[in-house]
């Protein structure tokens, strides 16, 4: 026979073991793996993580807009669409572009004048989602289709051999305009 103490330690060991075996269960069963809500807000930003929002990133600004901290309407690459469409998800007003928030302007990608170029490579450290492509003391240019047109390289080349083009339309990335007049769309 055990002594008493010994017993109650294997009771308590037993006990903890079970518990345990409970709790990582439920751990790997029941794992949340964020809001959902942040995603799907995330997914409709333009991702240019350009801040102009007042947030350092689309992610930030999706979850400060989840947690109801901030405007459907202060994206400024995404413009009045971007707002619309959050504002249809979240079921709220749609309001147009915030104020404080820079004028909506056309869908535009940097170019490089790479006769000027002298390879510092600033605008490469610059740009959010690595559209600009070079080496040290070489020619960088612009991969067109990864540029959101968010305009962070243009202030620290010191050449000023950036300009932004505006995208030209074509069906591929033609988008129908709302009608200003105030309708509101029901899905």
């Amino acid at each position: 026979m055990l002594p008493p103490i010994l017993t109650a330690l294997l009771i308590m060991t037993g006990i903890a073991l079970a518990l345990g075996a409970a709790l990582g269960y439920a751990a790997v069963h029941f794992k949340v793996e964020g809001n959902p809500l942040v995603e799907q807000i995330d997914a409709i930003l333009p991702q240019t993580q350009c801040g102009q929002c007042g947030y350092p990133g689309c992610k930030p600004y999706a979850e400060a807009i989840a947690s109801g901290e901030a405007e459907t309407n202060l994206c400024t690459p995404g413009g009045d669409d971007g707002a619309r469409t959050l504002a249809e998800l979240l079921g709220r007003e749609f309001k147009p572009l915030a104020a404080g928030a820079v004028v909506e302007k056309p869908k535009a990608v940097a170019l490089i004048d790479e006769a000027s170029c002298i390879g510092c490579t600033l605008c490469i450290q610059a740009c959010p989602v690595d559209a600009i492509v070079g080496a040290a003391r070489q020619m960088h240019t612009v991969v067109s289709k990864l540029c959101t047109g968010c305009e962070l390289c243009l202030p620290p080349c010191p050449v000023d051999c950036i300009a932004l083009v505006e995208e030209p339309r074509t069906p591929q990335n033609w988008k129908w305009k709302y009608p200003a007049t105030g309708l509101r769309v029901v899905a």
